[in-house]
């Protein structure tokens, strides 16, 4: 699934000729990162109502480049930097992206694997 997404996102900008699209993979990289840096590389915090000043600030940076994922592209088409077909192509290659990191989640933390 990942692998789909990836494809996609070349897709919307190599059938568009822009390669601005590309732009929001780099959110890709950046949403995981509080996961690492705060939260140990575990994404169980996420789910716990358990706070603190670093695990909040972990949630919120997950929460913001989250929405940054979906905002990027929805930006570029109201500056009329990409067309609509590689803002929907984009944002289908993120929907995909988060059906792949929940995927993950839930085996993670499933016992039975």
């Amino acid at each position: 699934m990942f692998s789909a997404s990836i494809l996609l996102q070349i897709l919307a900008c190599a059938i568009y000729n822009n390669w601005w699209p590309m732009l929001s993979a780099l959110m890709y990289v950046v949403v995981p990162m509080p996961c690492l840096f705060f939260g140990g590389g575990s994404t169980q915090f996420l789910m716990s109502r358990d706070g603190g000043g670093w695990i909040d600030a972990a949630k919120f940076l997950t929460g913001a480049s989250s929405v940054g994922s979906i905002a990027v592209p929805i930006i570029l088409k109201h500056a009329h930097m990409i067309e609509t077909g590689a803002m929907l192509i984009d944002l289908v290659s993120f929907f995909i992206f988060v059906c792949t990191v929940l995927c993950f989640h839930h085996a993670s933390l499933d016992d039975d694997w």
